[in-house]
């Protein structure tokens, strides 16, 4: 015999779950408050370090993209599952190793894995499913330790410098490259870790995952978008260090300094986003969507 809505058994069910999504949230806001002065010197480190600024933005983001599933999520039973120990472990190993190493990324990204954890062992797995992108996306907020950046940011620069020289080398200009130093017969430039272009690659990189959620349905599509970013970054980066040392060498090394320099930054940053707008139109040309197909039509 069904169950009449309104029944006890319909009541005592939906208590249950309120029960237990609320117990889920209490916990999730207990391990914020247990990681609240890690988070606290992370954000510090955004504000800080102008390569992780875009992390102000990702935690908004993520809220949104869980909001925007709430249909799905009130429909998806909650069925706790052990499961989530797994990443409850790692996340305990993450704060306990930075911890003892004095290691700031182990210890942000074991809060994100405490999260996980907690919804995967709370709620369950269908649960998970539904908030796993929303989840990993909070990945992205976590800085690089600065080992890891010298040694992605030297190669960086050096292909921004060589791509530079090479352009102007091809129209006639006097220059040479010795490692980063593009020596111009006026000045030598020096591109330093800053225009490396890490900066645009990290935030044009957080661009093209939301980007890809939005504009892109297909797994393929989304894929493609994301992984053009780190040409594109990289390409515009060296087009950002060929102005500045065309206008050194035209204008004098003023060019490379000041308002003018931080000016040059935000004109690229805007050319990749418009490169990325065009490269999302070219997908939805090259790529589009099928609409379904009515019942009874013809195929």
């Amino acid at each position: 015999m069904a169950t009449e809505v309104g029944s006890p058994a319909v009541a005592s069910l939906g208590g249950a779950r309120r029960f237990a999504v609320a117990s889920a949230v209490g916990t999730c806001v207990l391990a914020v408050v247990v990681y609240a002065p890690i988070l606290y010197y992370m954000v510090l480190h955004w504000r800080a370090v102008p390569d992780y600024s875009h992390g102000f933005v990702i935690a908004p983001l993520a809220v949104y993209f869980a909001w925007e599933r709430r249909r799905a999520l009130e429909r998806a039973p909650i069925e706790p599952s052990w499961w989530g120990l797994v990443p409850l472990s790692l996340g305990a190993l993450a704060l306990a190793v930075g911890r003892l190493g004095v290691e700031l990324m182990s210890m942000r990204t074991g809060f994100v894995l405490t999260l996980i954890g907690l919804v995967l062992l709370l709620l369950g797995r269908k649960v998970f499913r539904i908030l796993a992108f929303p989840l990993c996306f909070l990945f992205l907020m976590v800085p690089l330790p600065q080992s890891l950046v010298n040694v992605i940011a030297f190669p960086l620069q050096l292909i921004a410098a060589d791509l530079a020289v090479q352009t102007l080398q091809f129209f006639g200009e006097p220059v040479l490259r010795e490692g980063n130093i593009i020596h111009l017969p006026n000045a030598p430039l020096f591109v330093a870790q800053a225009c490396s272009g890490l900066r645009s690659l990290m935030a044009l990189g957080t661009l093209g995952v939301v980007f890809a959620y939005f504009f892109r349905k297909t797994w393929g599509e989304r894929l493609i978008l994301i992984a053009s970013t780190l040409p594109i970054a990289v390409l515009v980066n060296a087009f950002r260090v060929l102005l500045t040392a065309a206008l050194t060498y035209r204008y004098g090394s003023k060019m490379a300094e000041g308002v003018i320099h931080q000016t040059e930054g935000f004109f690229t940053f805007g050319l990749a986003f418009a490169v990325l707008l065009i490269e999302a139109r070219l997908l939805a040309w090259l790529w589009p969507r099928r609409s379904p197909r009515a019942p009874g039509a013809p195929a």
